[in-house]
């Protein structure tokens, strides 16, 4: 059967490395199907072009601070049944587009989301969670690593991780894509919402899964301290207006604030943040709640396609699969040489680099397209493993490829 077709949209602005070891990471997709639509400044547009990208992506330059726009951009210049989505500060696993787009295709659902991991490349930043009127979210308890079809309600949505999310195309265009007046914070969540009151079915897709880094941006420090809390009280405020009944809006506001602060003095105690900049940091968000309250709501309009033709994207061999080496300090730069010549062939590739420590582990998917684990042989990977374990290399190996099933290489279909 042919795969269905499948865009998959990435927003940047002012981040090219990271939009190019993004792109890196669906250039390994097992998926045979798809394009991808990069929207992003006009200088990391160059950028793209200039390593070879010219004719083999879609790109559309948008050089404003406002990630809905951005969005409905990509969708217009979509051409796929499905859109994905992801954020220029991750990295998708192999397998990521197989699992995540499959509920879709299959016509068991308009949308999906997957799993997301931190910053340590092995815990969990987000997993299955509801969304409510009021904005706040609840895990949803999801066992197995099956997709789930949750039939929504206006209530109670499923929430869709703006960096790990696909809809039908038809749908998403439809509904108006995603609202304008929500310029970063809760876009995905309104989308959401919206289709939570049209009872719409999501997915959910514990093995669609990617990394994202947090990475520093115009709104956060490099340790994700922020610069300015404006977005969130503006967005907050604009998704309250919209969502959630008159009377809860001022505890809402209330809630949102005091836990804000308290962030940002967690930051501060960590020496994160300057003491003088917690009072402005607290005024930017009384700013955008302000504005918010007074912003101009509209119903979304459909978005309009361009009506251009299907671009697919030339991905890495499916049939070459997944290779993992081992190594040590010692052979590290000898290993990391084999890996590119394999990865330069189209294999994926993960090295583990053990020392004979019980160091916890962490993984990265590298500027070069090499994934690599690294820790202490004896060291923990989750944070449920003992803090020392005695154990052999191989066995070792074994146990985190065995952690690794069904997301860097394909499995056969039940």
């Amino acid at each position: 059967m042919t795969a269905a077709p499948v865009s998959v949209i990435v927003v940047s602005r002012d981040r090219p490395r990271l939009l190019r070891r993004c792109v890196k990471s669906l250039a390994q997709q097992y998926y045979p199907n798809f394009e991808i639509i990069v929207v992003c400044d006009p200088d990391s547009g160059e950028e793209l072009r200039a390593a070879g990208y010219k004719d083999r992506l879609k790109i559309a330059e948008y050089d404003t601070a406002n990630i809905s726009v951005a969005r409905n951009m990509g969708l217009s210049v979509a051409s796929g049944d499905i859109v994905a989505f992801i954020d220029d500060d991750s990295a998708a696993e192999p397998t990521w587009l197989n699992h995540l787009v499959e509920p879709i295709a299959k016509g068991h659902a308009v949308a999906a989301g997957g799993y997301v991991r931190g910053r340590n490349g092995i815990s969990f930043q987000w997993r299955a969670r509801d969304v409510r009127p009021n904005g706040w979210s609840e895990p949803l308890l999801i066992e197995g690593s099956e997709p789930v079809c949750v039939t929504t309600e206006p209530a109670l949505g499923v929430k869709t991780e703006g960096t790990n999310m696909a809809f039908s195309r038809s749908k998403i265009m439809a509904m108006g894509g995603f609202d304008p007046a929500f310029q970063f914070y809760l876009d995905e969540t309104d989308v959401n919402m919206r289709l939570a009151n049209e009872h719409a079915v999501t997915a959910i897709v514990p093995l669609a899964q990617v990394h994202h880094g947090f990475a520093q941006s115009s709104r956060r420090t490099a340790f994700r301290a922020p610069r300015s809390l404006f977005h969130e009280g503006r967005s907050l405020c604009i998704y309250l207006r919209k969502h959630c009944a008159t009377e809860q809006h001022d505890m809402t506001i209330r809630a949102e604030r005091e836990h804000q602060r308290r962030r940002v003095l967690d930051y501060m105690v960590a020496g994160r943040i300057d003491p003088v900049k917690v009072r402005s940091l607290m005024q930017s968000f009384d700013q955008g709640v302000a504005e918010g309250m007074a912003a101009k709501l509209t119903e979304p309009a459909p978005v309009v396609s361009a009506n251009l033709p299907f671009l697919k994207f030339d991905a890495d061999p499916a049939e070459l699969g997944h290779t993992a080496l081992v190594a040590r300090w010692y052979n590290f730069k000898k290993v990391v040489a084999r890996a590119m010549s394999l990865r330069n062939a189209g294999h994926r590739v993960t090295i583990f680099r053990y020392s004979l420590t019980a160091v916890f582990h962490r993984v990265c998917f590298r500027d070069d397209g090499i994934w690599l684990q690294s820790g202490g042989l004896f060291g923990r990977s989750d944070r449920n493993d003992p803090l020392f374990r005695l154990t052999r290399k191989k066995l070792r190996t074994d146990r985190e490829l065995s952690r690794l099933r069904g997301l860097r290489e394909l499995l056969p279909k039940k």
